[in-house]
């Protein structure tokens, strides 16, 4: 049984208004993507990693793997427009192994640390599917479908905030998935949903994450996770 770093780097990156996509631009020297690769390769508990891009950026990302010596990088895959065939095509490259231990990464979260990879490595021997996560902090309030009134507050005590990695035996998410595929109203921002809503019987463990795991989404975040990077580095 292998244990597998997914790094999901297809994204446009549209919402930072940026002309290049999030995990190419430069945070202390290197690039978003390389500081999320560098993080699950430096990591004893992973035996390999698979990067999951866009086809016009296929080249960029063999020469970042090339000038760091990633030997852990086992294959670079095409990703699709939806994040979830993102992950498929991770599932579906590792179908002949389905024992397989996978840990999906939005490469756009680039201050993942040695301590979240590990406690989600732990947490995957008693669980078929894991979520990162951190207690949310602020009341959620649920609106209406035009998001002009407010129609219910939920209870914090029981809200929290999903980061990433996502973790899943390869025949859990790929059963989750097959199952998915044929619901025509099937949609979905994330891994850990999907195998909520179609295998009900797995429970979902939940592994602490932290506020410095942020996602870079809006080109305001990027100048909080140069200063983030800055204090790890003291």
């Amino acid at each position: 049984m292998s244990t597998v770093g997914v790094i999901l780097a297809a994204g446009s990156g549209s919402r930072t208004g940026l002309t290049i996509p999030k995990q190419f631009l430069k945070l202390g020297g290197k690039t978003v993507l390389e500081h999320s690769v560098q993080t699950f390769h430096d990591n004893k508990g992973i035996d390999e990693i698979v990067i999951v891009t866009a086809p016009e950026y296929m080249e960029q990302v063999k020469g970042l793997v090339q000038k760091n010596s990633w030997s852990k990088v086992t294959a670079i895959l095409t990703g699709g427009k939806e994040r979830y065939e993102s992950s498929l095509a991770a599932v579906g490259h590792f179908s002949h192994a389905p024992e397989t231990i996978m840990l999906f990464h939005d490469a756009a979260r680039p201050l993942v640390s040695k301590r979240i990879i590990d406690d989600a490595l732990k947490a995957m021997e008693s669980f078929d599917a894991i979520d990162v996560a951190i207690p949310a902090v602020d009341t959620i309030v649920q609106c209406d479908s035009k998001g002009t009134c407010m129609t219910a507050i939920q209870d914090r005590s029981l809200l929290w905030h999903m980061q990433t990695p996502q973790g899943f035996r390869q025949k859990t998410i790929a059963e989750a998935y097959r199952i998915a595929l044929k619901d025509a109203r099937f949609n979905t921002t994330d891994d850990c949903g999907t195998v909520l809503r179609y295998l009900p019987e797995v429970k979902v463990g939940i592994v602490p994450g932290s506020k410095e795991n942020i996602k870079l989404t809006y080109a305001d975040d990027l100048s909080l996770l140069k200063f983030l990077l800055s204090k790890r580095e003291r």
